[in-house]
């Protein structure tokens, strides 16, 4: 089975979702991007516990172009530590692993 990368963070607002989405898509870093809706994150944050709405983005590219691609997310994410989640997984549909490698492609 081929390996691809999904890569998953969140924001504080569907505008930036999309953007980052929209960007990492057509500067092929990602072959798709998902945003999902609204989940209510609790946690700690400068000696307090906060509770916040966010938006998840979830990134699908080829092992190859995982570095550029969490790059790009750090440099443009809004937080000042931004969650970057990184899972490596075996496609089960070898045609799907070839749709993200080809368009992962600069």
């Amino acid at each position: 089975m081929q390996q691809i990368c999904v890569v998953t963070t969140v924001v504080d607002a569907r505008s930036v979702a999309d953007v980052l989405a929209a960007a990492a898509v057509a500067g092929r870093l990602a072959a798709c991007a998902q945003v999902g809706g609204q989940v209510d994150s609790t946690y700690w944050w400068r000696s307090g516990v906060e509770t916040s709405t966010e938006w998840s983005v979830q990134f699908k590219t080829s092992p190859d172009r995982l570095s550029a691609l969490v790059d790009q997310i750090r440099v443009s994410h809004p937080y000042e530590v931004p969650e970057i989640l990184v899972s490596r997984v075996a496609s089960g549909n070898p045609d799907y692993a070839t749709w993200v490698f080809e368009h992962t492609r600069p």
